[in-house]
């Protein structure tokens, strides 16, 4: 009985919490996995490690740093990277890609927690070091927090604005103490923090750009820089967590490059020669038609087709309403019903697209089609009168057009709403009430982005709308980007089967001034405000399905974006020598578990 009552009073007067070690926690439920799990179900435990990968992107890159603000967009990929894996730097936890949000141990062994959610200790493994040798302690975490809050970019410059308390628990723990700005999402997004080494950082010099390869406690280190060309990683032999479950199956090249290219159609032209191994493709008409070159129908390079089991997101055109022309819903609505989808659809791609109703369609999340139920309505309490009826009761849809570019009904439509904003039609030019035209800007950054505007562009001409179009260089792009400086652009919200923290970033009113958040939009609404809230704070999955739906809804009914399309399927066309395993996870391929077949 001493032993057990001895530890419980010496946590009473620290001033803690007992609680019990756990090998995993969920956002909603319990883990998939049991303590004793020996790896991930989408990974090939017995893959032999060796041999290299070179993946391409289009861009360049100036800096190793990924966690501060001059890095946005311009660091080398790999260094903390959610596509080809952390390969330098390590977060506390591992998420596991075959579950809605659920993080399994990494630096950290286990974790404590009270159902709440108050507090979250992290023990770190004992095994845990950097790649120079040292331990991973308690107070590298501690430092790694305090210096991106000092010096980090957002997110996580603002992560201890949350605590109310940081603190050493023991020889290998840290605990943090929240305050009521916290959430239910709040100790995973602490899981999935990175680690920096107190030794090897200096907080002076951390927000400058650098070259120099840092010391981290992943698997790969930095063997050569090329400043905007190439980055090259080598497997550490000596890292520490390789035979860890959440590490088992992962991380299976001796060497990783990424090679920089100015544009995509060079990049293609590098993978077909062979020396990019990799061409995730988007295109239809692409995937359909680029694939007679030799190395493809000899059978050198195959082309993959991946189903994941997530929602569909939402790419479309954002209109920007810190832009005085933008604010009015009526407005934003009828110019989306200008947009033909079935022309650009059949004209542009093939027929190869869906369109987009919901930000979570295909998903249990989706208010797409379903009726709100007594949850939901209780839920929405007053704002539901802000909801459209037919968005409301599930039978709203997006008008489908004859697909001839200017199809006479839908632009009637469009032109009452246009109407109700304020706007008339006068001498065949869309007229304000001061006999200003509606003009405006759209900013794109690449050729298919440009396609889509000028199909766009085309049928707002139709009704007296002047749209024009400015195709700019990528770090034009996202400067503008960054600093909100553009009428209409194009952008892709992802949606997880997880929505939490990052609808704070996107769509909350608080974010519309903060540069480099995702706020493309600018919303600036308390009502969408209070129901991110109810996603954030939902326990139960049937509570949190119907905040998420009633969160859609009001989305849809803003029109923030005007909605296009989306695809179920992932492709990916990879030189035979890349294997990958059997089973897809529930958010698709990913890379980190592939391998290369001539090491086995």
């Amino acid at each position: 009985m001493l032993r057990i009552i001895v530890p419980l009073v010496l946590s009473l007067l620290c001033g803690t919490v007992a609680a019990e070690p756990l090998h995993g926690i969920a956002m909603h439920g319990e883990p998939a996995l049991p303590p004793d799990y020996k790896h991930f179900p989408y990974v090939n435990p017995d893959v032999k490690k060796g041999g290299k990968i070179t993946y391409g992107v289009v861009g360049t890159f100036d800096n190793l740093n990924p966690f501060i603000l001059k890095s946005m967009r311009t660091t080398a990929r790999g260094m903390w990277d959610p596509e080809y894996g952390n390969l330098v730097y390590e977060s506390l936890m591992q998420r596991s890609r075959d579950e809605p949000f659920t993080l399994y141990g990494l630096l950290a062994e286990t974790v404590e927690w009270d159902e709440d959610r108050s507090f979250i200790q992290f023990n770190l493994n004992p095994k845990a070091k950097w790649s120079d040798g040292q331990p991973v302690t308690p107070e590298d975490v501690m430092f790694t927090f305090e210096l991106m809050r000092d010096k980090g970019r957002v997110p996580y410059s603002e992560r201890l604005k949350v605590v109310s308390k940081m603190e050493k628990v023991g020889e290998h723990s840290v605990r943090f103490t929240f305050n009521e700005k916290a959430d239910r999402e709040t100790p995973l997004i602490f899981g999935l923090f990175p680690v920096l080494p107190k030794h090897a950082v200096d907080p002076e010099t951390f927000d400058r750009t650098s070259l120099t390869p840092p010391v981290g406690s992943g698997p790969y280190k930095v063997k050569t820089v090329k400043p905007g060309e190439s980055i090259t990683y080598e497997r550490d032999p000596n890292y520490w967590g390789k035979d860890i479950p959440a590490k088992v199956g992962t991380d299976n090249y001796d060497q990783i490059t990424v090679q920089y290219f100015l544009q995509d159609t060079t990049l293609f032209e590098a993978f077909k020669k062979g020396d990019v191994d990799l061409y995730p493709d988007g295109n239809p008409g692409h995937w359909a038609n680029a694939y007679n070159f030799p190395a493809a129908t000899s059978g050198t390079v195959i082309k993959d087709v991946f189903t994941p089991k997530l929602p569909s997101g939402m790419l479309g055109f954002v209109f920007n309403t810190r832009r005085p022309i933008f604010t009015d819903a009526k407005v934003r609505e009828g110019l989306s019903l200008v947009f033909d989808f079935e022309w650009a659809n059949k004209n542009l791609y093939s027929g190869a697209y869906k369109r987009t109703q919901s930000f979570w369609q295909n998903s249990d999340l989706s208010s797409f089609g379903i009726p709100a139920d007594a949850k939901e309505i209780a839920l929405l309490g007053p704002i539901k009168d802000k909801i459209a009826p037919d968005i409301l009761d599930g039978s709203y849809e997006l008008p489908v057009t004859d697909g001839s570019g200017r199809d006479r009904n839908v632009l009637k439509q469009a032109v009452g709403l246009l109407n109700q904003g304020g706007y008339t039609i006068r001498g065949g030019k869309m007229l304000d009430a001061s006999g200003r035209q509606l003009t405006f800007e759209i900013m794109t950054q690449n050729a298919d982005q440009e396609k889509l505007a000028v199909a766009y562009q085309r049928s707002l001409q139709t009704i007296g709308i002047a749209a024009s179009i400015r195709t700019v260089d990528d770090s034009q792009y996202q400067s503008r980007t960054n600093s909100f400086d553009y009428d209409i652009i194009i952008k892709s919200y992802t949606s997880s089967l997880s929505p939490g923290t990052e609808q704070l970033g996107r769509w909350s009113s608080a974010a519309r001034t903060q540069e480099g958040k995702d706020s493309f939009a600018g919303a600036n609404d308390p009502d969408l405000d209070t129901l991110i809230d109810h996603v954030l704070r939902a326990r139960s999955n049937e509570d949190f399905t119907a905040a998420v739906r009633s969160y859609d809804r009001l989305l849809l009914s803003s029109h923030y974006v005007l909605p296009l399309y989306h695809m179920d399927q992932q492709w990916v066309a990879r030189s035979k020598r890349i294997g990958h395993p059997d089973t897809v996870p529930l958010y698709g391929y990913q890379l980190p578990v592939w391998w290369d077949t001539s090491a086995q």
